[in-house]
């Protein structure tokens, strides 16, 4: 099935064409995977050009295996999630990932998506202000929730909402936000952030702002990451109205009709794939669905080896469109049932030295008197299930971490800060579980894609 015969006009998706195609999807993804698994049991032979082979056919395969999959899984929820079986209603948030929360930035804009019989449309966009901060009823998302983010009241105010990487509990918080806001209970919830738009503006093409600025997929991150804060300083109105008209002129092309279905496809399944698109459904056979797929944005309830890296903003400033990070996870052998792990992280401040207004680079409480353009840092290790920490040291200093839980895996959180232009070196060692599974080390979704280093032996 190609994927101009999933859009009808150039606008409307062909829901019966995907629902008709997903048993024969489903029975090819699951050869793709037996095939996946078959190449990837052949073993190394150390001959060269024989060597290079193998491993350019397991990575073919297993690309193949999570394309089809990924197909696959849309035909079986996506004709039901866009209306075919009647309409739908999603919280759309977008996130500011110049201040960093556990799944991408602070929920900076939002909006209301509707789908009905294959068609999609966007309300008028609004931003953070439009929510209170005051009032909020809160919600139970479990006692390991309540003891890690309770304190910052994650469920009842918006600024805390996604301080957690598992996309699932912003999702059902901001659902309750706005239900006390609208009174409107809302069947799913959606996040994407800016880089994820400039990859839907190399397919669409720019838009025109009112005053005839363009934005194009080469500048929208640094539009509305860096360059607005500065033109419009300490003037958060207007500034919020032109995020909040970019975003909308942005959803308003992408919804129309659409001249490069393949294009826009491949553009959301690279956002996807980077984690700048999150997607949950109050709907639970959905939600199941979700989550084993790369829009779940999870922290997963397994016990492979994981090292779930997150960075919250503690200043309320906008330094992280500087950070850059480096994060490599490593293991020892399986032996004993146990063994000892390292995950080492490098965050740069890269703020070049220039006139910033105190809300791009100042701090909102700063007791410890740090100069502007210091980037205070919660720095969130999520280990492996079963995991102890042993030391963990900030530029070779020993440092002093709390300790929490989520899903089963040990939190690790140590506060620091990042003086402009400088690096930190955090290194967490551990003792943990000698595991079965694959490492994972997921990326948060930032403005740096950094490739996270594993060597992480499998037992």
């Amino acid at each position: 099935m190609a994927p101009s015969q999933l859009i009808l006009d150039g606008a409307r998706i062909n829901l019966q064409a995907l629902r008709d195609a997903a048993p024969s999807l489903a029975d090819t993804a699951t050869a793709a995977e037996a095939l996946a698994a078959d190449a990837a049991g052949v073993g190394s032979t150390f001959i060269g050009p024989i060597e290079d082979a193998r491993v350019q056919l397991q990575q073919q395969t297993s690309d193949l295996s999570t394309l089809l999959g990924n197909v696959s899984t849309a035909a079986e929820i996506a004709p039901a999630m866009l209306g075919a079986d009647g309409p739908r209603t999603y919280f759309i948030g977008f996130q500011t990932n110049a201040e960093a929360r556990g799944t991408g930035g602070l929920l900076g804009g939002f909006g209301e998506l509707r789908t009905a019989d294959g068609t999609v449309r966007v309300d008028e966009l609004a931003s953070n202000r439009e929510l209170s901060l005051n009032g909020n009823q809160p919600i139970d998302l479990g006692p390991d929730f309540e003891r890690q983010y309770g304190q910052s009241r994650a469920t009842t105010d918006f600024r805390n909402s996604n301080a957690s990487s598992h996309f699932p509990y912003a999702a059902q918080i901001w659902r309750s936000l706005w239900a006390q806001e609208s009174g409107e209970q809302v069947d799913g919830v959606i996040a994407t952030d800016p880089v994820a738009l400039s990859y839907v503006l190399d397919v669409v093409g720019p838009i025109t702002m009112p005053d005839g600025e363009k934005v194009t997929a080469e500048n929208v991150v640094e539009l509305t990451e860096s360059i607005a804060y500065s033109r419009f300083g300490d003037d958060n109105a207007a500034r919020k109205a032109y995020l909040q008209t970019v975003a909308a002129k942005v959803v308003e092309r992408m919804t129309g009709k659409i001249s490069r279905p393949q294009a826009l496809l491949e553009a959301l399944g690279r956002a996807a794939s980077e984690r700048r698109i999150a997607v949950w459904s109050s709907h639970p056979e959905e939600q199941t669905v979700l989550a084993g797929t790369a829009l779940g944005h999870i922290v997963p309830e397994d016990d492979a080896p994981y090292a779930g890296v997150v960075v919250n903003n503690l200043g309320g400033n906008k330094l992280d469109y500087y950070l850059r990070r480096e994060i490599t996870y490593t293991a020892e052998s399986c032996t004993d049932g146990v063994r000892k792990s390292t995950v080492r992280v490098r965050l740069t401040n890269t703020l070049p030295n220039g006139d910033y207004t105190k809300y791009v680079a100042g701090m909102f409480d700063n007791p410890m008197g740090a100069p502007a353009g210091t980037n205070l840092t919660n720095l969130s290790l999520v280990a492996t299930r079963g995991a102890k920490l042993d030391k963990v040291t900030v530029d070779g200093k020993p440092a002093f971490a709390f300790t929490g839980a989520e899903l089963g895996h040990p939190v690790f959180d140590i506060q620091f800060p990042i003086g402009q232009g400088k690096t930190a070196e955090v290194v967490y060692e551990l003792t943990e579980p000698a595991t079965a599974g694959t490492a994972s080390v997921p990326i948060q979704p930032l403005l740096d894609q950094p490739d996270a280093g594993i060597d992480v032996p499998s037992c």
